[in-house]
C-alpha cells in the first residue's frame, strides 16, 4: 500500500499548492495521506466527492485535493456539509475539522448531524489546542495541560469526542493516532462506507502549538507520549475488571458500530409518500 505514494500524489493532489503550510512534525499531512488512500482503496470517483472544512490548520486540507471543496466559516463545516448532502444525496461528503473548530464553536452542528444521522464522514484532527491561532486552550486540552491561555494548567475537563459522538447517535465512531496508519485508513474506509454519520477522531501532534508548551516540541517525544498514553480497545479488554476501571489512558480503535436509518433516505421516503397521496 505505502509504496504507491507517487501515484496517490499525482492522482489526487493540486501540484500548485505545494509545499504545504504544515509545521515539521505536524500530523495533518498524515491524515490527508490516510484519507486519500482510503478513498483510493474504495475506488470512489473523486468527482463524486465534496470536501468541507471550517477554520484552522486541519481545515486547509480540501485546498490540497484536486476536487470540489468548501472552505467555510469557523465551526460551520458540518452545517455546510449537511446542505451539500441534502441537495445532492448521491455525493460522498467528507468533512475535515479540528478539535477547536468542531467541538468549540461548531459543537451544536456536530451533535445534531450525528443525531439526525446525516450521511457524512467527519474526520476530526485532535491536537489538543487551537494550533493555527497561537496554541490556545481548546475543548479537548487535557486537564492540567499548558497553553497560551492556560499558562498555569487547564482547570477544565476535556471533551471525549468519541463518547460525545456515540451519545449523540453516530452509528460509526473510531479513534486512532498517527502510529496506526493501516488501522486509521481502515477506519476512514469504514466511516465512508457507513450509511450515516461516520466519525473518525485522529490524535495528531502539534509541535508548534501544544507541543512547545508541554515539552513535546520534538517529534519523537510527542510520538512517545501517544504510545504511553493510549491503549487499544483490544488491550483494554484483556485487562482485569479492576485494571479496566483504573485505566486513565485514551482508548483507541473502533469504539462503536451500529445500523440505523439515514436522514436523507428518510427524507426521500417522506417526500415520495406525500407525492403518492396527491
Amino acid at each position: 500500500m505505502f509504496n504507491q505514494a507517487k501515484n496517490i500524489r499525482d492522482k489526487y493532489l493540486r501540484k500548485e499548492m505545494w509545499p504545504s503550510i504544515f509545521c515539521t512534525g505536524c500530523g495533518i499531512g498524515n491524515v490527508l495521506n490516510y484519507t486519500l488512500r482510503a478513498i483510493d482503496g474504495i475506488g470512489l470517483d473523486i468527482d463524486d466527492l465534496v470536501f468541507c472544512s471550517g477554520i484552522g490548520c486541519s481545515s486547509r486540507l480540501p485546498g490540497y485535493i484536486d476536487a470540489d471543496g468548501l472552505h467555510t466559516t469557523h465551526g460551520r463545516a458540518i452545517a455546510f456539509a449537511t446542505g451539500v448532502k441534502l441537495s445532492s444525496p448521491d455525493l460522498s461528503v467528507v468533512v475535515f475539522t479540528g478539535d477547536g473548530d468542531m467541538a468549540g464553536i461548531g459543537g451544536n452542528h456536530f451533535i445534531h448531524a450525528a443525531r439526525r444521522n446525516m450521511d457524512l464522514t467527519v474526520i476530526c484532527i485532535n491536537n489538543f489546542n487551537y494550533g493555527m491561532t497561537g496554541g490556545q486552550v481548546s475543548p479537548t486540552t487535557p486537564s492540567g495541560g499548558l497553553s497560551t491561555t492556560t499558562p498555569y494548567g487547564n482547570l477544565e475537563q476535556p471533551f471525549d469526542l468519541c463518547r460525545l459522538a456515540i451519545g449523540a447517535g453516530a452509528p460509526f465512531v473510531a479513534r486512532w493516532t498517527m502510529g496506526y496508519p493501516y488501522e486509521t485508513i481502515s477506519a476512514i474506509d469504514a466511516a465512508i462506507r457507513t450509511k450515516g454519520f461516520g466519525f473518525v477522531e485522529i490524535l495528531a501532534p502539534c509541535p508548534t502549538g501544544f507541543g512547545k508548551n508541554n515539552e513535546q516540541r520534538e517529534a519523537v517525544v510527542s510520538w512517545d507520549w501517544y504510545k504511553d498514553n493510549t491503549i487499544t480497545r483490544t488491550e483494554l479488554a484483556e485487562l482485569s475488571p479492576e485494571e479496566r476501571s483504573a485505566n486513565t489512558k485514551i482508548v483507541i480503535g473502533t469504539l462503536w458500530q451500529a445500523e440505523k436509518p439515514e436522514y436523507c433516505e428518510r427524507w426521500k421516503a417522506l417526500v415520495e409518500s406525500l407525492q403518492d397521496e396527491d
